[in-house]
């Protein structure tokens, strides 16, 4: 096989080498250490190649398992070998803003389960990152629009509206499918975390103060904004629990006639007593009651019934629905389930929603954020799949009529929780009466004898259990089953390797042996970074699938 010459930057080094073309990335990393002093720098498993192009959209990290064939490469190609780590500002609700160092090589959803674990937060696929967009790059996107003064005026009259209503079209979220360079996210750009779906929030309490705080600035920003419509009675609650939390009780010496006139009578008085996570608590409790919870709205134009005109309208988008919102009220007019939604389809300047059989014809709408409505319901409808998936892996979904019997066992003091199955039939009437017979004795009269019963003798068996009435499993709990087996007896397998000592030859002290011992501490360092990695994500999953 012809061997491939490729230029290898390192720094200001540049150096030509050859490589087999089937040769793994993760192997051209580590002969490249080897041979170039100025690689020797850090962890291997930080560093990796990376691909340059003119448009820096288009460069792109190389997989260390995958071989160099796999990217076409050519010869006289130049490859970058640097470190992929790089230090992230992300700036939270409440302002502060904490540095993370992530993996420039991932997508934005595997960063996110790295950022999310730093700052403490499980479901991590409800969260996203927003980035500013400034305003000369909004004046390129409505760019195309200056040709036409209608089309302008008609423009800044929607802009005005969603600035008014504060939709979600303002918001520029990153896609979770690419990574921050194929986005043009630079390094000194500073991101914002935000929740994007709203789906498991209802759990949030004060056994989580990480989400309970975000959660609570997010609503109070949005109910400040005008996001939420809010009526008296209820902006004085809301005030109430607010100040609260800023200024703890209610002192007559210090929160004098005046200093909380807005709030109306005693709302901050009736918050006696509350410690700051309880006023956030009822707080987020409060903001739940509100009709426009949890709604990501999108200002879109709809055609006006039995006429060639299009009018602004809000399309609302739940974890339960999609619906089109009155844009002065914010009523609901009319409400899709999610599940109806067979298919959508987005364009530039579009946005289709087709519900199969549900309903003829299909639901259209003008606007220039189709993709990004688009990512939303495709967001909710994989959140709902992953939970579902999980469910059923555990056998949490059934009937849900059917009786559950639980048996204690001892003296293991085992517990057997088992699903009886429940079936109906059809009910027979009878008579358990049957006529009486009597017969004289056989023998004559007889003398009564008396006598006493003997004590209730109580049977122990130990080491044992029977199990009754289980009903056939399913396949998916035979696979689970299987799954569980099969892993035992790995587990058992991997012990009795373990206690097995294998017969190494003697190590020398000579160069090739040093330079041997050194790929294979660098080998166990990567593959040790690798399952570390795993266990953390496997863990915030787990974490997250029994909260």
């Amino acid at each position: 096989m012809v061997a491939l010459s490729l230029k290898i930057g390192v720094g200001s080094v540049v150096k030509t080498m050859q490589f087999e073309p089937s040769t793994l990335l993760y192997d051209a990393c580590r002969i490249i250490r080897e041979r170039v002093p100025e690689a020797q720098l850090g962890q291997p498993s930080d560093y990796g190649l990376f691909l340059s192009d003119e448009d820096p959209k288009k460069g792109i990290w190389l997989e260390a398992g995958k071989a160099l064939d796999y990217y076409m490469l050519r010869n006289g190609d130049t490859l970058e070998y640097k470190k992929k780590q790089r230090p992230l500002k992300i700036r939270m609700l409440d302002g502060t803003v904490k540095t993370v160092m992530v993996d420039d090589s991932k997508i934005v959803s595997d960063m996110l389960m790295t950022i999310c674990a730093r700052i403490g937060i499980t479901n991590y696929d409800e969260y996203s990152l927003v980035r500013d967009v400034g305003e000369e790059k909004k004046e390129e996107t409505t760019g195309t629009l200056k040709k036409d003064k209608t089309l302008l005026r008609d423009d800044k009259k929607m802009e005005k509206l969603k600035q008014k209503l504060h939709t979600d079209d303002e918001l520029n979220w990153l896609d979770h499918g690419r990574t921050f360079r194929e986005q043009g996210v630079e390094e000194f750009e500073t991101l914002l975390l935000r929740r994007k779906f709203f789906y498991s929030d209802q759990n949030v309490d004060s056994r989580d103060p990480v989400q309970l705080n975000l959660l609570y600035v997010q609503a109070r920003d949005d109910i400040l904004n005008g996001s939420h419509p809010v009526s008296f009675d209820k902006a004085c609650e809301f005030a109430g629990y607010q100040c609260q939390i800023q200024f703890q009780d209610h002192n007559e010496s210090k929160h004098k006639p005046g200093f909380l006139e807005f709030l109306g009578a005693n709302a901050h008085k009736n918050c006696q007593n509350m410690t700051e996570i309880e006023a956030k608590v009822s707080y987020v409790k409060l903001a739940r009651s509100l009709k426009t919870y949890g709604v990501s709205f999108f200002l879109v134009k709809e055609k006006m019934k039995g006429k060639n005109k299009l009018v602004p309208r809000l399309l609302g988008i739940t974890k339960e629905s999609v619906m089109r919102v009155d844009e002065k009220t914010k009523e609901v007019m009319q409400e899709w389930n999610l599940t109806n939604i067979k298919r959508w389809a987005a364009s530039p300047k579009s946005f289709t929603l087709d519900f199969g059989d549900y309903q003829d014809g299909y639901y259209s709408v003008q606007t220039t954020e189709g993709e990004q409505i688009a990512q939303l319901i495709a967001g909710y409808i994989d959140i709902i799949l992953k939970k579902k998936k999980s469910k059923d892996h555990f056998g949490m979904e059934g009937d849900e009529e059917s009786t559950m019997l639980e048996d204690s066992v001892s003296p293991q003091k085992s517990t057997v929780l088992q699903q009886q199955f429940n079936k109906m039939g059809k009910m027979e009437t009878g008579s358990v009466a049957l006529p009486a017979i009597i017969r004289s004795g056989a023998g004559g009269p007889e003398s009564l004898k008396m006598g006493s019963m003997p004590q209730a003798k109580q049977h122990i068996t130990s080491g044992q259990m029977h199990r009754g009435h289980m009903p056939p499993l399913t396949s998916a709990q035979q696979a689970l089953t299987g799954t569980i087996n099969s892993s035992m007896q790995a587990v058992q397998a991997v012990q009795a390797s373990l206690d097995e000592l294998d017969a190494l030859p003697p190590l020398g002290t000579d160069a090739a042996s040093q330079a041997w011992r050194k790929n294979k501490m660098d080998e166990s360092k990567h593959e040790i970074h690798s399952q570390v990695d795993a266990i953390t994500a496997g863990t915030a999953s787990m974490v997250n699938l029994t909260a």
